[in-house]
Formats: C-alpha cells, structure tokens, sequence
C-alpha cells in the first residue's frame, strides 16, 4: 500500500467519524458547467462483483492501484468528476480528491454480476437519505429488465421509489438501463437499437416527476434513431472495452454530437487502458467531451 492508503486505513480505524465531517464540509459544484457537458470516471464495479477487465479477470482486485488509478484521471482538468460505491467515494474523499468534484452515489450493487438473482438488483449501497445528509450530487441505478426472470419486477419498483424521492430533494437519478435476458444461466444485455430503445421506454416512466432524471446508455448502433426515444439528458457508457482504442473513442465521438447527449461516464476503458496510460485516455475522452479533441 501507498502511504496515502495507509492514512485512509489509519483514519478508517481511529476516527471514522472523520468521513462524515469531510463529506459536510466538501466544497461541491454544480452539476453542469458553463459548456453544459459533464465528463465522470465510474467506479463502482467491484461492489457488483465485476472485476474483470478484457481479459484480466481480477484486474480492478487492488484498492490501491484502482485509487491510483483513480487520482491520476481526476487531476485531469475538464473531469468533472466520479460515480462509485460508497466505500470507493470515501477513500476519494480522505484523499482530498472530490473537493470541488460531481460525486454520483452508487445506489443497487446487489446485483451480483453471475449470480442466479443478478435481475433481482436490490438497493444495497447509497440511499436517498444518505445522499442527502453528505451532500452528494445524485444518485445512480442499474436497471436490467430481464422479461425471464421475476426479479425484474423488484428492481424495477425500487428504482421507480428511488426516482422519485431524489427529484423531491431535486437531485439527479442517472439510469443505466438494459433490456436483458438470460442466455445458457447469465445475464446477457441485449445491446441492439431496438432493445436499448425498449429499455429507454421503461425507465424513462419510473417514478415521479421525470424532471431530474438522466440516462446512461451504451453506445450502439443507429444512435440517432435510439436518442430519438428520448428527451432526457443522457451520458454515454464506456461499458466493459472491447477491440481498438481507437475505434472505441470514434464512435464515442460520433454519438456525444447528438442532441440530449451530455457527456460521458466511462470506468474501465479509461481507468485501465491497454497501454496503462491513464492520462492520455482521459485526456481524450476531455477532447471529445468538450470539443476540442485533435
């Protein structure tokens, strides 16, 4: 371990109330800067059981890389900030590096990538109350609408609720929605058009009002006719990187042109790279953001 990482065990063991007093006395922005465009690193794929990244299986196992990893792309300037679980945004937080910073909260990990009721996606981290009390910025959910499995049914109600009671406190909901379905015992999202715009379809109508809600979406073909299925802000996906670079931040680039498309939140694809060049990934991504990229 780093010596930083030592300090947040040492604080975590002695003075754990020292997390919350940080979390209220966080200097925090607002959502969207002058541009209107926001750009988050996820991190909250561990506590889902979802280590794996191409084709190392325990890539994100080390807390002290991943926190490293982590720092380098949230000194990037044009990052705005992070989405994670709470215990990641809370190593971030002892660490000084969410001062000034969006920080999204994780709310259903209880979807275990693998597990016979990963549908069944129970709100297990972040709750609206929490949120709240820390003065975190939003919150976010994973939504797999799997027709096959009755687990559906569940998430699909708590995430509704979660809706809901953060537009009554007028913080952000971000969605991540997938039509879904079982295939040879797991989980597989159905990443066609007409699949994610059915998915767009429900969870556009969870909860009440609608006016905090965005979408995370993957990035698919015809995304001109699948953003058409919505008026909501969206951010884009980096998902679990597949094939070239490249041709990942190509089509990144072609679909952040479309209308209602705000940014991006990407985890794996930048925090872990095929070449370990966790800047320059970031510093792309910043490009294509905001505009700029060469």
């Amino acid at each position: 371990m780093s010596p930083d990482v030592l300090a947040v065990n040492e604080i975590r063991a002695r003075h754990p109330e020292c997390i919350e007093e940080r979390w209220l006395t966080r200097r925090r922005r607002p959502l969207l800067g002058e541009d209107g465009r926001l750009l988050l690193v996820a991190a909250d794929h561990p506590a889902r059981n979802a280590l794996g990244v191409r084709d190392r299986p325990m890539a994100m196992s080390s807390r002290s890389e991943l926190l490293d990893r982590l720092l380098a792309a949230l000194a990037v300037p044009g990052v705005d900030g992070v989405l994670g679980s709470p215990d990641v945004l809370d190593d971030l937080l002892l660490l000084g590096a969410l001062e000034d910073k969006v920080a999204i909260g994780s709310m259903n990990r209880g979807g275990l990538q693998g597990a016979v009721f990963e549908p069944d996606d129970r709100f297990t981290a972040y709750d609206v109350e929490t949120i709240e009390r820390l003065g975190l910025d939003g919150g976010k959910a994973l939504l797999r609408v799997s027709l096959d499995h009755p687990g559906t049914a569940a998430t699909l109600e708590a995430t509704g609720r979660a809706v809901s009671r953060l537009a009554g406190i007028r913080r952000p909901m971000m969605i991540e929605p997938f039509l879904a379905r079982v295939e040879d015992g797991r989980l597989e999202n159905q990443l066609d058009p007409d699949s994610v715009v059915r998915s767009i379809g429900v969870a556009s109508g969870l909860g009440a009002p609608s006016a905090y809600t965005w979408l995370k979406l993957p990035v698919v073909a015809e995304m001109e006719r699948v953003m058409d299925a919505t008026t909501l802000p969206t951010l884009l996906l980096g998902g679990d990187p597949h094939g070239a670079p490249d041709d990942t931040y190509a089509s990144w680039a072609k679909a952040l042109r479309l209308p209602s498309v705000r940014g991006l939140v990407v985890g794996r694809a930048l925090l872990y790279p095929p070449d370990d060049d966790v800047e320059a990934a970031v510093r792309t991504a910043v490009g294509l953001v905001r505009g700029d990229a060469s």
